[in-house]
């Protein structure tokens, strides 16, 4: 077993058949002066009452009539919750399905003949992520004890929605692809995290230590963004015209299974909020549109849906189609709405 995990490549074949990746320009040559593990504190969580602990328009079931009409103790519980998921989303997102890949990449493993920089830079991903997820817990169990309000019981054995969502994913692929996902998700998680994570260091509705997290996380993260859209670049060009056709169309589940709500998760945490199944169900269905979902999604990913077109990959009809379907195609980013071309994330 452990011979065969040591050997196991993300997409298979020998990667010195496949065409080489040369264009990289490292942005970790700074990493022991910029890296959060480096140089950034332990952050230590203080309760503040009458503060929120996530930002409501980020979680809008709590903005749900029925769920306002129960008073600010159940909003702010339920907010809670939500900052709980949200660190509990990090460590699994680390653990599951960066660290593994990076790891992969940096060995040698990755099945891309990939340049020696990448690989080395790999390994400090590896550390990063590490940090992040064990930063996440470490605050998680602080939160539990300053405020008195542990996360919501019993977890989802599944884990996160993304889990199960990456499972269907790779069921779909035909059997000698299957690996491919990993690394596929991979790159849609960290070049869409980034823009996750702008936002909350600037709400100073958010407790002090919140905010210094997920900026410490951020920064790192544009790095990593930068890494993994080379990573694409790589990849893309890579496959065989018959492996791009099965795995293009995918890539929007790939974008689904990372950006969207976790309903599931959300209905336990409104049903320990006191709700019943028929109230649970309104407000989620109203909360989450269907429509203001694909939207939100497609502009969230505007950026990597450029990424995909950049290298080619929309070139294929059915991924375009799968593409056209999933209302990724025709949102401008935010390069494109100032006028001028991309630049990569240089944090």
């Amino acid at each position: 077993m452990y011979l065969h995990a040591f050997k196991e490549q993300l997409l298979g074949g020998p990667a010195e058949a496949r065409p080489h990746g040369r264009d990289y320009t490292s942005r970790f040559a700074r990493w022991d002066s910029l890296a959060s593990v480096r140089r950034k504190p332990r952050r230590e969580f203080e309760a503040d009452p009458a503060g929120l602990y996530f930002p409501p328009e980020l979680y809008p079931v709590v903005l749900h009539p029925l769920v306002a009409a129960r008073g600010e103790a159940v909003v702010s519980g339920l907010l809670l919750q939500r900052l709980y998921d949200y660190l509990d989303f990090t460590t699994e997102l680390e653990n599951l399905a960066v660290i593994p890949v990076a790891t992969k990449i940096s060995r040698g493993r990755s099945g891309l003949a990939l340049p020696e920089q990448m690989r080395a830079d790999a390994h400090k991903i590896v550390t990063d992520e590490a940090w992040h997820a064990q930063f996440s817990d470490d605050f998680a169990r602080q939160i539990a004890t300053e405020t008195g309000c542990p996360r919501l019981g019993p977890q989802n054995p599944a884990g996160p929605a993304f889990v199960t969502r990456l499972d269907e994913l790779r069921h779909r692929l035909p059997h000698g692809l299957r690996g491919v996902e990993s690394l596929l998700f991979a790159i849609v998680s960290e070049t869409l995290i980034s823009g996750i994570l702008s936002d909350l260091p600037r709400d100073d509705r958010l407790p002090t230590a919140v905010r210094e997290l997920v900026r410490d996380h951020a920064e790192d993260e544009g790095r990593h963004h930068v890494y993994f859209r080379s990573v694409l670049k790589c990849l893309w060009p890579a496959l065989t015209p018959s492996e791009r056709r099965a795995v293009g169309p995918l890539v929007p589940a790939a974008i689904h299974a990372f950006l969207a709500p976790d309903y599931e998760r959300a209905a336990h945490q409104l049903a320990g909020a006191g709700l019943s199944r028929d109230e649970i169900d309104q407000v989620v269905s109203e909360a989450w549109p269907a429509d203001q979902v694909r939207r939100s999604i497609a502009e969230a990913a505007a950026q990597l849906t450029y990424y995909f077109t950049e290298v080619g990959a929309l070139g294929d009809s059915r991924t375009l189609s799968s593409f056209e379907e999933a209302g990724l195609v025709g949102i401008p980013h935010e390069a494109e709405k100032a006028g001028r071309v991309p630049r990569e994330v240089t944090a």
